[in-house]
Order: structure tokens, then C-alpha cells, then sequence
């Protein structure tokens, strides 16, 4: 299994959970699976990580015993976000993503969804924020290989207004024109 580094993180940074490759994620959870283990997956660009990221990665994990978290690289990013976005690199994103106690894994992908990564890693569960479970609106591209293969998809609440969308709008109001590196007006 390839590990997937960064030359520029400090020496000093240091993680628990692998960033791999789709080919390593794939291996690792049919080991997991292989020895009884409920493998969950779920994805997201968990730029700025905040406490409503945490709280959602934290009930993924509840969902079973492993989980493999997708993150959307920079690319991905600044295709559904816009070219403002990422804020935080995709290095810096994932190391952040792998030294948290409840992530086993973390993987990158470059494309618009996970289609793809969820067909090739094929998890036992696949878990979204409540969003994508709205009477009449979106569900996720991704669920329906999910149940192909007989999988679960769940749901995660998300922490009321927080958000990095919200934290990027809230940073701005307090320092535009503040002469402390804030935008300028």
C-alpha cells in the first residue's frame, strides 16, 4: 500500500490514519471487511476544519468500525466551490484529516463526486450530512452504488450554522479595510 506524502509538512506534524491512494484505500478496507469490520466511508473539502466537521466525522464513524474519509483535492474544490476556494491546501487538509483519532484513512480524488472511489472501495457504509436527505431535494450521486452492491447509506445531523462558507463571511465582515491583512473594501 502507497502512502500518499507531502515534502513541505513539517517533520514535526505526524498522524495516526495513512493518506493513500484509491487502489490503498480499496486494499485496506477489504482487509478490514475480510476480518469482520464494518467499513464506513464518507466524503467532503472539510476546508477550515470546524467543530461541525468533527462532529460529522465523529458520527460517520459511530456508523461502524473503520472509516475512510474522501477528500476533494484542491482541483475538486475550486470545481464545486469556485476559484476562491480551497483556503486551506489539499496537503494540509488531509494531513489535518489523518491526525484525527476518528478517521482511519484519508484519500483524495479530483473528480466533481466520489462515484468512482466509492465503486472502487465499495464500503459497507456510505454516510452524507443530513442536507443531502431533505424531502424533495438532492441525494448524493454516490448512494445509488451504494445499494447496487448492497450497501447503507446514513445520514449525519450537521451543527446549525457552522460552516466554512459562514466562517470565510464572518472573517470578512470583521476585518475588511482593518489594516490586518483583511480584504480590502
Amino acid at each position: 500500500m502507497r502512502r500518499v506524502y507531502n515534502a513541505r509538512m513539517p517533520a514535526s506534524v505526524s498522524t495516526s490514519a495513512p493518506i493513500i491512494s484509491a487502489e490503498g484505500a480499496a486494499a485496506l478496507a477489504a482487509a478490514w471487511q475480510a476480518g469482520e469490520e464494518t467499513v464506513v466511508f464518507t466524503n467532503g473539502h472539510f476546508d477550515l476544519l470546524h467543530i461541525g466537521h468533527l462532529h460529522y466525522l465523529q458520527g460517520a464513524r459511530a456508523q461502524g468500525d473503520r472509516l475512510i474519509v474522501g477528500l476533494n483535492s484542491d482541483q475538486s474544490t475550486r470545481l464545486r466551490k469556485g476559484p476562491d476556494r480551497p483556503i486551506i491546501p489539499q496537503e494540509e487538509r488531509s494531513v489535518l484529516l489523518a491526525a484525527l483519532r476518528c478517521v482511519d484513512a484519508v484519500v483524495l480524488f479530483d473528480t466533481a463526486d466520489c462515484t468512482e472511489l466509492v465503486r472502487v472501495i465499495r464500503p459497507d457504509v456510505y454516510v452524507k450530512g443530513a442536507d443531502w436527505n431533505r424531502p424533495g431535494g438532492p441525494r448524493p450521486p454516490e448512494a445509488e452504488v451504494v445499494m447496487g452492491y448492497g450497501g447503507r447509506v446514513a445520514y449525519v445531523d450537521l451543527v446549525p450554522v457552522r460552516s466554512t462558507t459562514a466562517i470565510i463571511q464572518t472573517i470578512v465582515q470583521r476585518y475588511q479595510g482593518s489594516g490586518d491583512g483583511g480584504a480590502a473594501p
